[in-house]
């Protein structure tokens, strides 16, 4: 990745889709021409229960990740995965710190920190995601909070090359609204500088910062030309597979010289 930042497109499935409505997305993601994996890395997270299933079906040019996963390797923990059985299937990736976690079920900083030095220590690439509510984007506490969350994994970050930060207005996920470029570079500037002051210039420099939050073809191209949006964590846009490919061809890859 020396010179730079490769773009990273990743579809967050949530709670949706069934066999058929997964084989049909992946048959098409498969067929389609993108861009090449020198410019662009994608990424789909269908739920658990489909893992294997979407391992199995994508071709070389799509990987797999799970939506969540827990602390420890195995035990009484009814209803959890651990992140050696999505390593044992063959997915590369685990999505942490997402703000439905967080809301709705509790998740803490604290476990959050714990899950990803695991996930990264078993080989897992990590998406871990960061954003304000809209209050704290009102009472202009954005930074802080970012600040805050990034701050919970400081000391639990074994290798750097395997986190892609997403940051994540929570005000904008699944409700149609959108930051706009600005903001979203502003937000993205700000965590890179955090970064630079907090862990080192050079992961500042490298690490791949993304946009979550009502992410459309329709809205893709512009907020893909900031100079540190590194690309697009997609919620419902990545069910649907000609959205997901227009914004997947959107890759804008950003030097890191």
């Amino acid at each position: 990745m020396t010179g730079t930042r490769k773009f990273f497109v990743g579809g967050n499935h949530k709670l949706n889709g069934n066999r058929q409505s997964l084989h049909t997305l992946i048959e098409s993601l498969n067929n389609a021409t993108i861009p090449s994996s020198d410019i662009v890395e994608v990424v789909i997270s269908p739920p658990s229960i489909y893992l294997e299933t979407a391992q199995k079906a994508v071709g070389p040019r799509i990987q797999v990740a799970a939506q969540n996963c827990y602390s420890e390797a195995k035990g009484a923990f009814t209803g959890e995965i651990a992140a050696e059985m999505i390593k044992d299937i063959g997915n590369q990736w685990v999505i942490l710190g997402h703000s439905e976690r967080r809301k709705i079920f509790g998740e803490s900083g604290e476990l959050i920190a714990k899950k990803l030095k695991h996930a990264i220590e078993v080989g897992l690439g990590v998406i871990f995601c960061i954003g304000e509510q809209l209050a704290d984007r009102e009472l202009n506490q954005t930074d802080a909070v970012i600040s805050s969350q990034m701050k919970d994994i400081l000391g639990s970050v074994p290798d750097w090359s395997k986190v892609v930060v997403a940051y994540e207005p929570v005000w904008a996920i699944g409700t149609g609204k959108v930051a706009s470029p600005q903001q979203a570079q502003d937000a993205h500037h700000f965590i890179r500088e955090w970064l630079a002051s907090n862990v080192s210039k050079e992961v500042a420099t490298n690490t791949r910062i993304i946009y979550g939050g009502s992410v459309s073809a329709s809205n893709c191209n512009d907020l893909a030309k900031e100079a540190d949006v590194d690309g697009f964590l997609v919620g419902g846009a990545s069910l649907i597979a000609n959205d997901f490919i227009t914004i997947i061809s959107s890759a804008k890859p950003k030097s890191s010289l």
